[in-house]
Formats: structure tokens, C-alpha cells, sequence
């Protein structure tokens, strides 16, 4: 199966399809994607993205973000949601050499973790049902905020660490064109020296961190996002499957 699926005006659309689960099984193909802005979608790109036959979208981007530059052509037909799961504006003055991009990105995910609750556990809640699927989850990168989400799920279908680090750092085959894109679409735009760039330790930082507080990502989703048993079982019977049937 293909994992990065090419766009023309998209640099970041890939199929979380394929990861190994701790108990044999695989995470599903063709059932969960991820990507940046949706909003960026028109000609050609339509066709591709049609042939997904997506059902639902989930966008993660603040209503602002939405308004500037645009979401998913209500044409379309999906199952369109705007969760905004980033509370903080990010302060990126705050950022230095010496705590480096990791670093600097970790507390950020940490505060989505704290500030996103609601919508996460929303989203997750739309991921879990079978009949919305092919679900795609965006916001401005396909990085960030999509990578928090991302993250949680792979990690509640029982796909390794390094997995799921491998699969947030994917994001870093994307950062120079989704750098001289955004450059392009927003000209003379100060850039933090981290904009674009997806360490695979500022994930690391972020799932030992979160399991530091709460004891486990899982414990996290129960007890903080109040998501329940059964709709934990359901994600895990939809996105699930033994390999022998994966094909």
C-alpha cells in the first residue's frame, strides 16, 4: 500500500495504514489519513482526493485559520467538523538555541494535551466509528496539532513508541517544500528557526512526558478526555485487523 499520496498543492497526505500493533495485529490502510490544509485542495488535487472517498474531515485548525485560508469545499459532501485543539498561542519569542526545537515543541504538544481536551476527545470519538470513515485529520502542516492527535490514536490502537515517533517524523520529508510554500503564500513572514521542522525527539519528549503525568497515554485518554471503554474497544474493532487478512 502507498503511505504518502501526492498532491499538487498539498506536501503532507499520508495514510497511517500498515504500523504493527503490540498484539500482531496492523493498523487498517484506506481508513485514516492525515494531512495539512484541506483548504488548499482544487483541480486536479479534487480527483485525487475524491478517489479516497473520504467521509469525514476533521480540522483542527482555529476558526480564523479556517476563515483565511479556507477548508474542504462543502461540495464535497464529507462530514465536516472544525475542532480546534490548540489553546496557546504559540510564543515563539520564547524559543532558544539552548532548549532547542524538541524541546521547544514537546511543551507545546503538552499544552494541546491540556487545552484540547474537549475536541480531542471528539475527534477520537469520530475516529472510533466505523461508519465515518475514511476520516482525514488536518490543520495548517500536518504536523503539530495533527501529530498530537495522530499520536494518541496509534498509541490507543496499540502501535509502539517508536512507531508512532517514526511516523510523526514522516513530516520532516515535507518541511521544505511546506516551508517554501508557506514562504511563498505569506511573503516577508518572520520564521522561527523550528517553522516546518518535526524532530523525532520533540515527539519522544512529548509521549514520555504525558505518560510521566498520567501514569500512561491510555490512562491520559480515560481519566483527562473521559473517553470511554467501549469507544476505546470500537476504534481499536474498526482501525484493527489481524495481519493475515491485511493483505
Amino acid at each position: 500500500m502507498i503511505r504518502h499520496i501526492e498532491f499538487t498543492n498539498l506536501c503532507n497526505f499520508r495514510d497511517i495504514g500498515g504500523y504493527a500493533t503490540e498484539d500482531g495485529r496492523t493498523v487498517r490502510w484506506q481508513r485514516l489519513y492525515r494531512a495539512d490544509s484541506l483548504g488548499w485542495l482544487d483541480g486536479d488535487d479534487l480527483t485525487t482526493f475524491r478517489a479516497l472517498r473520504v467521509r469525514s474531515v476533521i480540522d483542527l485548525r482555529h476558526a480564523y485559520e479556517v476563515e483565511k485560508a479556507g477548508r474542504i469545499p462543502e461540495s464535497e459532501g464529507q462530514h465536516y467538523q472544525n475542532l480546534p485543539i490548540e489553546g496557546r498561542r504559540w510564543q515563539t519569542d520564547a524559543f532558544s538555541e539552548e532548549l532547542g526545537v524538541a524541546r521547544y515543541l514537546a511543551d507545546r504538544y503538552l499544552e494541546i494535551s491540556e487545552d484540547g481536551v474537549r475536541n480531542l476527545r471528539t475527534a477520537l470519538e469520530t475516529i472510533a466509528r466505523a461508519d465515518n470513515a475514511p476520516v482525514v485529520i488536518h490543520c495548517a502542516a500536518g504536523k503539530d496539532r495533527t501529530g498530537v492527535l495522530t499520536a494518541l490514536v496509534l498509541s490507543l490502537a496499540g502501535v509502539s513508541e517508536s512507531d508512532i515517533v517514526a511516523d510523526y517524523a514522516l513530516t520532516g520529508l515535507a518541511t521544505d517544500r511546506f516551508v517554501a510554500d508557506w514562504t511563498r503564500r505569506h511573503p516577508g513572514a518572520p520564521l522561527w528557526p523550528g517553522f516546518g521542522l518535526a524532530p523525532a525527539e520533540a515527539m519522544r519528549h512529548f509521549l514520555t512526558d504525558l505518560t510521566a503525568r498520567h501514569g500512561s497515554i491510555e490512562r491520559y485518554v480515560r481519566q483527562e478526555l473521559q473517553l470511554s471503554s467501549a469507544t476505546i474497544a470500537e476504534l481499536r474493532a474498526h482501525l484493527l485487523t489481524d495481519q493475515a487478512l491485511e493483505g
